[in-house]
């Protein structure tokens, strides 16, 4: 093996790190590489000091059937002990282990644990391996580092570092001798730092001189500082972060903080405002894109045995069932949901049509652009059988797998926030696994009505391991022997509607858990203002620019009703008669103004038409910059009843006339605002319908891009072999030109014929003696003209193809000259009898020297 051809040096690129393991666990910084992996492992071990007070783990993939020489290599470099790992050695900080061939490595406590290698030659991932072994032992204290190698090993286990909370690293793709390693994790948006290997071991003391294993100061000491933050996420992203668990939301904006070097929140968010591209880091980091196919193999089971076919039995001349995945990520858990819905209808081989639209949405754009592509890595083969590869999967074209098309094509990705967007409805199935687990109860007790309202009755909800429908027994029963999976109950009208989420997306921090104490719990003015407002604030209201009620305060009963039909919480739709048309009107005028808009002491009547209550309203359109940007607020307000309204009607005919028609005008109004309300629902459908037509376009249009790809790459191949053919066909011409001049500077007459003695090709001499145009290759020879006396030149040839021996004879000419005459056969390259060739050499002066010796002799005589 050649030593290595990096440059390096064993002066120490930084200043020593002050490591001070927790519990006494060494901390580990797991290395992977591949082919021209050895350059920059010496680069970056030359440059860590030798007290780092880190242990180093090499994962390369190695020669399983020759002795690695890496250990001596890398000993040229560092000061660090180096060693071969063996099965448990301990971990030591300041020394580099590296994996022996053939082997997988691991942990063992706190020893490392060296096991046999799994899989077969070619489709190893010990990388990956370790990485993930590697997470698990660490969790938030992994560091993992991708250099340079083919292929895709790596990126999964980055994944399970990243999501550990640990710090991930890849070599700058254009410093590696091959970028497919480092590439892959890039592309994968699971590396934190990209740098040169000499830089990372700087970005490592960085990284852990701000690490702390707590996370950041009390909630309550930053809470303005916390809201901030919620806000330019909801400003620059649309998610609002606020309904998430604190405990999970403050775990990773730590992790962003001290990969940033912030001390304290407040100067995180002071950074966020001067790096906008931090916000957007900030949010994938947010979202907990963990998944996988086939996760819960017992819950996928059971689907396909039991829940799935019941399903089809309940329609047993064919269905088109509809299900969605919200928070998809990068799909494994759609596809999954589509491989098992073909699994079940190949067993069964149902003899009516069956088929199943599956919507996958997620909040996060670059997620969904990756699930819709359908291109996993090989480590995919951990989770799905060979035969479900097999019959569900292709190769692709940089390695691993691509989904195959029919199945692809049952599902559309979209972008959606399943907390603040419009439900799919009408469904069959809702597969929404682990999930609600980062959510806070309350936003939990939103969202199970609203898949309630989702699913059809009857309709499946898959739930995640750790999810439960909680309280909602009337809405969702588990089924018998099922683990969570629940059926969908009917329930009435009054229910869901009391359950259904009316909400807006606001930004507030989440309360931090606290003991709860029977007296004085939590602030006591806060608890002052809430009772305050519940008894002496007015009954309020608050709607979206369509007047969808988003937020109800108080006791509304007396002026709003829920419209009989589907659930409608329009405002229009719900007030009651007599405030529908004052009410209009009101929330208009709010629209285009700025202050607040009041309508003062409403005469409501009875039933029997009498003046029965004052009403004031009140009505204003919510600041442009605040939290509730967008929105109306109403309220309502009965006061009593002004005294000269307690008279009778008037009994006036005109005053009658007037009321009648005024009437009749409310009416004829609310008929045309019920159309519109009608139209409106029509258009939300048919808008609904054009995005899937939309998602479905555009998954077509990136099989054609595809496709445009795979034909340009076949065009390439087309244009190398063209070229090669055409530089073999130069080379021909050359060839031929040479034999041509061959032939004609040998002044010997020649002639091939092919087996059935027609012209092939001859020389300009033989012109002297056949009447030869260029015209006449491919003529037998017979139908030329010569002058020859050689009526048996037909015979010999055919005789010399018979027997391979060759004929020479002397032919005279009518013109009274000479030819030698020789016939051979035409031997191809790979020796096969062609044909034959006719040379003509002329003797004539010989033949006349030859008689007049012949003529002097007789003279002498």
């Amino acid at each position: 093996m050649t030593k290595p051809t990096a440059h390096v040096t064993l002066v120490p690129a930084i200043e020593e790190a002050s490591v001070k393991p927790a519990n006494g666990a060494v901390p580990v910084v797991g290395i992977g590489a591949s082919a021209g992996g050895l350059d920059p492992i010496c680069e970056f071990l030359a440059a860590v000091p030798p007290a780092s007070g880190f242990a180093y783990a090499i994962v390369q993939h190695l020669d399983p059937l020759h002795k690695a020489l890496l250990p001596e290599l890398l000993q040229r470099v560092t000061r660090m002990p180096v060693h071969e790992t063996e099965d448990g050695m301990p971990v030591e900080a300041d020394h580099v282990y590296v994996i022996p061939p053939n082997r997988d490595l691991s942990f063992d406590g706190e020893n490392f644990a060296v096991l046999p290698a799994s899989g077969v030659r070619g489709h190893r991932f010990p990388i990956d391996s370790f990485f993930k072994a590697l997470a698990a032992r660490s969790r938030e204290r992994a560091v993992a580092i991708v250099f340079s190698g083919m292929g895709a090993d790596g990126t999964a286990g980055l994944t399970a570092v990243r999501e550990a909370g640990g710090l991930t690293m890849a070599q700058l793709p254009s410093s590696a001798r091959f970028d497919p390693m480092p590439v892959n994790a890039i592309g994968a948006q699971v590396v934190d730092i990209v740098a040169q290997p000499g830089e990372m071991a700087a970005h490592l003391s960085e990284w852990w001189n701000s690490h702390d294993a707590g996370l950041p100061v009390p909630v309550d000491s930053q809470r303005d500082a916390l809201q901030q933050l919620f806000q330019l996420l909801l400003k620059q992203t649309g998610a609002n972060f606020s309904d998430y668990k604190l405990s999970t939301m403050l775990r990773r904006i730590d992790r962003r903080m001290k990969l940033r070097q912030c001390a304290t929140l407040s100067d995180y968010v002071a950074f966020l405002r001067e790096n906008p591209p931090e916000i957007d880091l900030l949010f994938k980091e947010l979202l907990i894109g963990v998944t996988n196919f086939f996760r819960d193999p017992k819950v996928w089971d059971y689907l396909m045995t039991a829940a799935l076919p019941q399903l089809l039995e309940a329609h047993p001349e064919g269905a088109a069932f509809k299900a969605w995945v919200p928070a998809c990520s990068t799909g494994e858990e759609a596809y999954s949901l589509a491989i098992a819905f073909n699994e079940v209808l190949k067993k069964l081989r149902p003899a009516a049509q069956y088929t199943l639209q599956i919507f996958a949405t997620d909040l996060d754009d670059d997620a969904i652009h990756r699930a819709r592509q359908g291109v996993f890595g090989a480590g995919i083969a951990d989770d799905v059988s060979a035969e479900q590869l097999r019959r569900y999967f292709m190769p692709a074209e940089k390695g691993g797998y691509r989904i195959r098309k029919d199945v692809r094509n049952t599902i559309i990705f979209a972008r959606q926030n399943v907390i603040s967007d419009p439900p799919f409805t009408k469904l069959d199935i809702l597969c929404c696994r682990n999930l609600l687990i980062y959510f806070t109860a309350k936003l939990q007790e939103q969202l199970i009505p609203l898949f309630h309202y989702a699913l059809k009755t009857g309709g499946l909800l898959m739930l995640g391991s750790a999810d439960t429908p909680g309280h909602f027994n009337e809405l969702f029963v588990p089924m018998a022997g099922a683990a969570r999976i629940y059926r969908r109950l009917d329930a009435s009208i009054h229910r869901v509607a009391h359950y259904f989420p009316t909400r807006v997306s606001t930004v507030s921090v989440p309360q931090a858990s606290e003991p709860h104490h029977p007296f004085m719990n939590g602030n006591l003015q806060t608890q002052v203002e809430q009772l305050l407002l519940k008894k002496h604030a007015p009954a309020a209201v608050l709607l979206n620019a369509h007047g969808d009620i988003l937020y109800i305060h108080g006791r509304t009963g007396a002026y709003l009703e829920p419209a009989a039909g589907k659930a409608n919480w329009n405002i229009h739709a719900m007030a009651r008669e007599g405030l529908r048309h004052e009410l209009a009107d009101l929330l208009k005028r709010a629209a285009q103004s700025e202050g607040m808009i009041a309508l003062r002491g409403l005469i409501q009547r009875d039933s029997a038409g009498k003046p029965s209550e004052a009403l004031d309203l009140t009505a204003e359109a919510l600041p442009e910059s605040g939290p509730l940007a967008g929105t109306l607020m109403v309220t309502f307000a009965t006061v009593p009843l002004p005294p000269e309204k307690r008279r009778n009607r008037s009994n006036n005919p005109h005053v009658l006339e007037l009321e009648q028609q005024l009437a009749q005008a409310r009416l004829e109004i609310q008929a045309v605002r019920d159309e519109m309300q009608a139209s409106r629902e029509e258009l939300k459908s048919a808008n609904e319908e054009l995005q899937s037509t939309n998602e479905e376009l555009q998954s077509t249009n990136e099989e054609l891009t595809t496709s445009k790809e795979e034909m340009q790459s076949l065009n390439e191949e087309l244009y190398t072999v063209n070229a090669e053919l055409q530089s073999k066909v130069d080379d021909l011409s050359l060839v031929n030109g040479d034999m041509k001049n061959l032939l004609n500077s040998t002044d010997v007459a020649t002639i091939f014929l092919d087996s059935s003695l027609r012209i092939r090709r001859f020389t300009d001499r033989t012109t002297q003696i056949f009447k030869l145009i260029p015209g006449d290759v491919h003529r037998p020879l017979s139908d030329i003209v010569n002058d020859l006396e050689y009526p048996g030149l037909q015979d010999d040839a055919q005789e010399v193809l018979r027997t391979l021996v060759f004929c020479e004879r002397q032919i005279p000419t009518r013109s009274g000259g000479w030819y030698t005459v020789r016939i051979m056969p035409y031997r191809t390259v790979e020796n096969v009898i062609d044909g034959v060739v006719v040379t003509f050499i002329n003797i004539t002066e010989s033949k006349l020297l030859e008689q007049q010796l012949r003529s002097m002799q007789k003279g002498s005589e």
